[in-house]
């Protein structure tokens, strides 16, 4: 099935679209919810409420833009309103008292996409939370501070504060990391 016949099915309420549905995009928002969750349970748990988001607001999609795309804001939102739930994203550490915490583990000598995102999921949530959002996701600090409901200057201070706490966990690991905004490339070394 095309995508357009998966949607056309899934706005008849059709459990066999559904189901095509889930399977074409469950891994990469798997992979979206476990960069915002704490466990793989809670990943899953956000997936799963995830989808029953779509699919309940899936007539609200007008073909413009990508339809993945908009499945991913959806699940992104998800993903903040389960934090909000539980008051998750609210930790705000300060980056001493957050680095005492880490358990800092030896580097392979081959850094592998998973291992950035391993180190970034060290951070607490609340600084996890908004540097997902900026620099993976793309929103600006005004729509994360609407989408957390706090002030747009905590969203840069946990950004800043990610970003610094991010360069010491890799600098423990040997990881040296340069990036650039704007769709210029990720440049990433490992020492051994």
């Amino acid at each position: 099935m095309d995508i357009q016949t998966i949607i056309q099915g899934c706005l008849r309420n059709q459990p066999a679209a559904q189901k095509e549905l889930y399977h074409l995009y469950s891994s990469k928002m798997l992979s979206v919810c476990y960069r915002f969750s704490i466990n793989r349970q809670d990943a899953e748990d956000m997936l799963q409420e995830g989808f029953i988001r779509v699919f309940s607001q899936i007539q609200s999609f007008q073909n413009k833009g990508s339809f993945e795309g908009w499945v991913r804001r959806i699940i992104v939102h998800t993903c903040i309103n389960h934090l909000k739930k539980n008051k998750k994203f609210n930790d705000n550490l300060q980056i001493e008292a957050a680095s005492m915490r880490l358990m800092v583990d030896d580097v392979p000598s081959i850094l592998q996409a998973k291992q950035v995102i391993d180190c970034i999921r060290v951070l607490p949530i609340g600084y996890r939370t908004v540097l997902n959002l900026f620099a993976i996701e793309g929103y600006n600090h005004k729509e994360i501070a609407a989408m957390l409901d706090i002030e747009e200057s905590t969203s840069r201070s946990q950004y800043t504060r990610a970003k610094q706490l991010l360069a010491t966990i890799l600098e423990k690991r040997n990881i040296i990391i340069q990036t650039k905004k704007n769709g210029q490339s990720l440049n990433v070394a490992v020492s051994s």
